[in-house]
């Protein structure tokens, strides 16, 4: 949080752009929600969401209670991300897929197996693939697996340790941490038959390193190839 960027000062002006590039969904994390453990800046969230009708939106960040998820879903976002709460209390997961089934994601930010929380800065006792098989019970969507070693890094990513973690779970994968280029597009797509249906790119689409339109376009293809 000391070391932060700014790339832009309109969040709603650059999710527009996104969804104008082509984006099938929109990621978005209150990164000041995270650290103080209640949403921030839901507000732009809301304000998104009325932007980009029609674009499913995930949202994590701050998300420690039922009355934040009904907050979110009535403002239009289609998947809540809870991370450091599904951890410190993982009946609560439980508890809101049953409240809201089909809304629930668990992002689990990993480094050498265990589980970062609140917002990085401590790291739990817990094994990601054990909590992940439980979450997986509980019935969430997916989960998002961030290597936060190579997190906005750009230097690639963890194609072996993304995809022994997937091959753990029957729900789908979402990739995300050091996403610099189109090799690394193509070579998620190239495992994406092991369980992972997505990727998460911040950085590299900020600073240029990925032309997201481009990107997408590859993994259509890519897609469609292998449906052939």
């Amino acid at each position: 949080m000391d070391d932060d960027r700014v790339y832009s000062e309109d969040p709603v002006a650059m999710a527009r752009r996104w969804v104008q590039a082509g984006a099938r969904r929109l990621h978005i994390v209150d990164l000041n929600g995270a650290t103080k453990g209640r949403p921030v800046n839901a507000e732009i969230v809301h304000r998104i969401c009325e932007a980009c009708p029609g674009v499913p939106i995930q949202v994590g960040g701050g998300i420690r209670d039922e009355d934040t998820i009904q907050q979110y879903l009535d403002a239009g976002v289609t998947f809540v991300i809870v991370g450091t709460k599904a951890v410190t209390a993982p009946h609560f997961v439980a508890d809101v897929c049953m409240e809201f089934p089909s809304h629930i994601i668990v992002g689990l930010d990993v480094k050498d197996g265990r589980v970062a929380i609140e917002g990085w800065s401590k790291l739990a006792r817990h094994d990601a693939v054990d909590l992940a098989l439980q979450f997986e019970q509980d019935g969430v969507c997916a989960i998002i697996y961030t290597d936060i070693s190579r997190d906005g890094m750009l230097n690639g990513v963890n194609i072996d340790s993304t995809v022994a973690f997937a091959r753990e779970l029957a729900i789908p994968v979402i990739a995300s941490g050091g996403v610099a280029n189109l090799d690394d597009i193509r070579r998620l797509c190239e495992v994406e038959g092991e369980g992972i249906c997505a990727a998460i790119t911040g950085r590299a689409i900020y600073e240029g390193s990925i032309d997201f339109a481009e990107a997408q376009k590859l993994a259509d293809c890519l897609a469609t190839h292998d449906k052939k």
